[in-house]
């Protein structure tokens, strides 16, 4: 009854599961792509649905004695990544389809990698955030590497398995040591630890190293360009959002259940490393004339603005860095979606700058979609992105970390730059060679028309979001 009782309140998890199953289960029986989309993305809609009404009843609790938790912060988490998902999927089709790469396959590894995601969101215990890591990490290995004609593709896959799996070791040693440390891998137990010698710090000394490479933070990203360039582009949207909201909600969860007794300790180093993230993250993609890549550092920048509202360490930091991750989701996702269209709508591949001058006149709805998520991320009003930027930029000074924040504001100006050459060349550069573009996909346009209008109603009334904290 205890499992059953636990499942009813996990429902999110078991719905992808099971969505990850039938895709399986479709691709054996060569089932016509159409319904095995269609059944991802009701698989997805799903569980977003679950997870918002278990985020609006405001219930919470432990389940599976203890390994995860259901409602609050875990609940929220549950939500983006769903969404997250649930875009990428609807995104997805149309994009594939044009690559050559529509497999049922994929499918079943984005919803197994979701599940991973939700498992590792909601993890109150070390050995269940490793099962929801190694779960997500496992199927993202595979997607990076999807288009295996292209080195870019081989590449990609081949550095983030190796990688991924070294920060890995980091991640189960120092797990290993808080262990050896405390004798339990329950977050509340090493949270009322009072015996803190060095085999603890060197333990969470080495989860720290764990979780910065999987939310690409400085010095552990160099794996994160390469990545983002080489995997396809709605999947790239889906690495860049969903498994890094998944990341930064178990660092919120291990941060604020198990180590907020350590703030003075961890703070510090939290905020040398946002430092370093915004200012490089910025800095080279300053000089970047691939766009894919460019959001790829840009990416990396955005993880340096989350850690801000990390290293306050206070539940306002927190709330902050949540909605920060919700926003990120809509405008990346986004960004990436029309991007893709861009990329292979005739055929031929884009990636420079000068190879997407004037097509912004070709779609024009597009190109405006494109200029509000890209305004967003650099954090202008009345945009999603300024909302959340505000939050853990005042979290921060709130704790008094005014450097932490000037820098924050100073690389947002920067990143401007590069945000905004993007739509010069859209509008403002002429083509080499004449270009005709196709018409768009009528689901995939209204999606991204979606993501739009959700980047300007939460720019404009965060509180929709923020009251739920």
């Amino acid at each position: 009854m205890d499992l059953l009782h636990d499942l009813s309140y996990f429902w999110p998890a078991a719905i992808t599961s099971i969505g990850g199953l039938a895709a399986m289960m479709a691709a054996a029986f060569k089932t016509d792509m159409r319904w095995v989309n269609a059944v991802a993305v009701f698989t997805a809609l799903s569980a977003t649905v679950v997870a918002a009404s278990d985020l609006v009843a405001g219930h919470s609790g432990l389940l599976f004695s203890g390994m995860v938790a259901h409602g609050g912060t875990a609940a929220f988490g549950t939500f983006v990544v769903s969404l997250g998902t649930l875009f990428t999927l609807v995104l997805s089709r149309s994009y594939l389809e044009k690559i050559g790469h529509h497999y049922a396959e994929v499918y079943a590894l984005i919803l197994f990698a979701t599940t991973g995601m939700i498992v590792l969101a909601s993890a109150t215990d070390l050995v269940a955030l490793f099962v929801g890591l190694e779960t997500m990490s496992v199927c993202l290995y595979v997607l990076a590497g999807l288009v295996r004609e292209r080195k870019t593709g081989i590449e990609a896959a081949l550095k983030y398995f190796l990688l991924g799996a070294f920060s890995t070791g980091f991640l189960l040693y120092g797990i290993a040591l808080l262990y050896g440390a405390t004798m339990s891998t329950s977050l509340d137990v090493i949270a009322a630890t009072t015996d803190k010698g060095g085999l603890y710090w060197a333990g969470v000394g080495l989860l720290l190293v764990g979780f910065l490479f999987k939310v690409s933070a400085v010095p552990f990203h160099m794996w994160t360009p390469d990545v983002y360039q080489g995997a396809p582009t709605t999947i790239t949207g889906y690495m860049a959002t969903a498994a890094k909201t998944s990341a930064f909600v178990a660092f919120i969860l291990v941060l604020g259940r198990g180590l907020q007794g350590s703030v003075e300790q961890w703070a510090p180093v939290l905020e040398i490393v946002a430092l370093l993230t915004m200012i490089v993250g910025n800095l080279i993609a300053l000089v970047q004339h691939d766009v894919k890549r460019m959001l790829a550092y840009s990416s990396i920048a955005h993880a340096g603005y989350a850690l801000v509202g990390l290293t306050a360490g206070t539940l306002s930091g927190y709330d902050g860095v949540l909605f920060y991750l919700f926003a990120y989701t809509l405008m990346n996702i986004g960004a990436f979606a029309v991007l893709a269209y861009y990329e292979t709508a005739d055929g031929q591949e884009r990636s420079t700058l000068e190879q997407f001058a004037g097509l912004g006149w070709q779609q024009p709805a597009l190109g405006v979609a494109l200029s509000i998520f890209l305004f967003s991320l650099a954090g202008m009003p009345p945009f999603a992105g300024f909302a959340g930027k505000y939050q853990v930029f005042a979290a921060a000074i709130e704790q008094g970390y005014i450097t932490l924040a000037l820098v924050g504001v100073l690389t947002s100006a920067a990143a401007a730059f590069y945000y905004i050459r993007v739509m010069v060349y859209l509008y403002f550069k002429s083509p080499e060679q004449p270009v005709s573009l196709p018409a768009v996909d009528r689901l995939y346009g209204w999606t991204i028309l979606l993501l739009a209008g959700l980047t300007i109603l939460f720019g404009v009334m965060p509180s929709l979001i923020v009251n739920l904290f």
